[in-house]
């Protein structure tokens, strides 16, 4: 099968938004405008290179269209974006998005296609999680309007909190597409062999090293909340919801445990709405 670019073959950024059924999408609509449309154009494209990750596609297609991507972001910055990214070629002169972040993005995705990660060793996991997860915070920080240093900071914290949480969450998603995001330090710490995600899936002394990275989590989200608590208000209104969604995603997690048989995870739709109020509102 051949790789499309969500991007450019999506007409309506905003309406992306809305039928991915996002916590991303609530937290974005308390933004200004301005920041409300460069956001949806970020997502836009991280969701498009997470596509391209996750398809089925041969390996040498899906590293192909992520290097067309790498190609389509030095456009924008050279002046002569594809008409589909000409918005976000403008959000990146506004904003004074950095060039670098995209493409550590694009890296995180490529590795995902190079090959099935297994139980990477913790260097690995971490540059994976930054790669992922924290470049997007770095982009995102500089729309909400945060000053260099703390907002590189809580990219670094907020970013590492939320993938965490997405690694626990999604143990046995992962495991069906041959995958398994647990640093082999902590599997052999308890005497699990990194041979399959399968089999770590379903090891029985699995929650003690889920337990450990949920603490890991848990710091991460206490490091970031005082970034927000020491930076303006208006700027962090919406990593706060974020954080907050994520924050429940990782209680509800903990809440249903890792032995077998586990269950999906489900997204307290009420208690997410009153965590948007509370920011938007107050």
């Amino acid at each position: 099968m051949s790789v499309s670019n969500p991007v450019a073959d999506e007409p309506d950024i905003d309406a992306a938004a809305v039928t991915s059924g996002s916590s991303f999408y609530l937290a974005m609509r308390i933004l200004p405008a301005a920041q409300r449309d460069a956001m949806f154009r970020i997502y836009a494209f991280c969701r498009a290179v997470d596509d391209i990750a996750d398809s089925d596609a041969p390996r040498a297609e899906r590293g192909a269209a992520l290097d067309r991507w790498r190609e389509d972001i030095d456009a924008c910055y050279g002046g002569t974006p594809r008409p589909a990214l000409a918005a976000l070629a403008r959000h990146i002169r506004t904003f004074d998005l950095k060039r670098e972040d995209f493409h550590a993005m694009i890296d995180g995705m490529a590795m995902d296609v190079a090959e099935d990660i297994c139980a990477p060793d913790e260097a690995t996991l971490d540059l994976y999680c930054d790669r992922v997860a924290s470049s997007a915070g770095r982009l995102s920080v500089r729309i909400f309007g945060m000053e260099e240093e703390p907002g590189r900071r809580l990219a670094h914290h907020l970013g590492r909190a939320l993938q965490l949480t997405n690694i626990l969450r999604d143990i046995d998603e992962d495991a069906a597409i041959n995958r398994s995001y647990l640093p082999r330090e902590l599997l052999a710490r308890e005497g699990i062999a990194a041979t399959n995600p399968v089999t770590i899936a379903d090891d029985p002394s699995l929650p003690r090293v889920c337990a450990t990275l949920a603490e890991r989590a848990t710091k991460h989200f206490r490091e970031a909340d005082a970034i927000m608590d020491a930076s303006p208000r208006k700027a962090v209104r919406a990593p706060r919801i974020m954080s907050g969604v994520y924050r429940c995603l990782l209680e509800r997690t903990l809440e249903r445990g890792f032995d077998l048989p586990r269950t999906p995870t489900p997204k307290p739709r009420a208690r997410l709405l009153w965590i948007v109020a509370r920011y938007a509102l107050f």
